[in-house]
């Protein structure tokens, strides 16, 4: 081959050449492409993942959180931007008997005190808060001369006290014979005759006695009943402290199913004396249930009483009267019940005898339970209650204390008004 045609042929290959040089450049740019493309389609169809859902969730599922990188938790989120709480891990609730449980271990059994005790505390509590209205009537009536008007400030003394219209006419027209028969008196003679007419309006024959003896094999019911913060619950428990100490066997049913914590309230008061509580954890249960329960467990362990607390209601409330009634109802299906008493404040004075009218029409009230006896100068509820319904007075709460609750005994009652 000659010179000319080599040299020819080698003009042809030079473009060649120069393409070869290039072709590394053009690899690196496809590359770059795809990835850039691949990077777009990622996004796009992460996307779509996020927002559309190929099925349906139930409300009930659970819902489980997208793991999330460890850099994106690192970092802070930028200034003006809110960020969301993780979501919280699922907890069990915590049941009701676990705590009930734990907290009544801790409450020690305590020895209630005799109730010869208590009546000695009754006299000394009534002497400090009714001693004015005794007082004040020894005073009128032992001055010298009794006009009008002194027999006016003893029918207003009586009426302050609650006594009521009618017993404290009654009171007024007996004093006047009283006096006028009498003629000259004695301070002595004076605080005999007043004790005398005291004690009759009271009427120490009424029975005051507790129904809570066993009959034919089945435990003697104490149903509970009361308006709104007038201290059921807590009578309940102070009322199972006196027959413990009385020898009895004592079971509580906790049918305050509406307030917060009663039935816990309840079952504390029993655990101090050793008595058992049937309850239900449920808010809202229905209360003659749970009453139906406290009675058969009463009859399966062979108690001497079961005491059943129910929910505090307004007289006027049509609907809450029925449920009570109903109760009774459904607990007499098993036993009867032995007791309905009523829980007054007596520091609502005549507002309570209103109150004691509409529970005696719906469960027949055989006794009345008056609190906060000591904190009210108005003894004279003890009169007006039972003058109008016929229905003894059996217990009077004196204090906050667990054994300020003891038997209403009419003598003593007078007693400490005039010391």
């Amino acid at each position: 081959m000659n010179e000319n045609a080599l040299s020819g042929r080698c003009e042809k290959l030079g473009p060649v050449t120069d393409l070869s040089a290039l072709l590394p450049v053009i690899i690196i740019v496809g590359i770059v492409v795809l990835v850039i493309a691949g990077i777009v389609v990622g996004l796009v169809s992460g996307r779509r993942k996020k927002i559309d859902y190929t099925g349906t969730r139930d409300a009930n599922d659970q819902v489980i959180a997208p793991e999330r990188p460890a850099s994106a938790e690192s970092e802070p989120a930028p200034a003006g931007v809110g960020t969301l709480p993780p979501p919280a891990e699922p907890q069990e609730a915590p049941t009701e008997d676990v705590l009930d449980e734990a907290v009544i271990e801790r409450v020690p059994t305590e020895a209630p005190a005799p109730v010869a005790g208590r009546l000695i505390r009754l006299r000394e509590r009534l002497a400090k808060s009714n001693s004015i209205f005794g007082k004040g009537l020894l005073a009128l009536l032992s001055s010298d001369r009794i006009d009008e008007g002194v027999w006016e400030e003893v029918e207003e003394t009586l009426l302050l006290a609650d006594i009521g219209t009618d017993a404290s006419m009654d009171l007024v027209d007996t004093l006047r014979e009283r006096v006028r028969v009498m003629g000259t008196r004695s301070p002595e003679e004076v605080r005999a005759m007043l004790r005398e007419e005291l004690v009759k309006l009271v009427d120490p024959t009424m029975d005051r006695t507790l129904n809570v003896a066993r009959t034919d094999g089945k435990p003697a019911v104490v149903l509970v009943v009361g308006v709104n913060g007038v201290g059921k619950t807590t009578t309940v428990g102070k009322l199972a402290r006196v027959l413990v100490a009385e020898d009895k066997d004592v079971l509580l049913g906790a049918a305050d199913t509406f307030r917060a914590a009663a039935a816990q309230q309840l079952a504390t008061w029993g655990a101090r004396v050793g008595v058992p509580t049937v309850k239900s954890d449920v808010d809202g249960a229905d209360p003659a249930s749970v009453a139906f329960e406290a009675v058969k467990s009463g009859i399966e362990q062979e108690v001497d009483v079961v005491m059943v607390d129910t929910a505090g209601r307004l007289q006027n409330k049509v609907g809450l009267m029925d449920e009570l009634g109903k109760v009774k109802r459904v607990i007499e299906k098993q036993a009867d019940v032995d007791e309905v008493l009523l829980v007054l404040d007596a520091t609502t004075g005549q507002n309570g005898l209103a109150q004691a009218k509409v529970f005696a029409e719906v469960v027949d009230i055989t006794g009345i339970v008056l609190t906060k006896l000591d904190g009210t100068a108005k003894g004279g509820i003890v009169v007006a209650i039972q003058k109008q319904l016929g229905v003894p007075v059996k217990l009077v709460g004196l204090g906050e204390g667990p054994d300020d609750l003891a038997p209403f005994d009419a003598e003593s009652f007078v007693d400490a008004i005039l010391a």
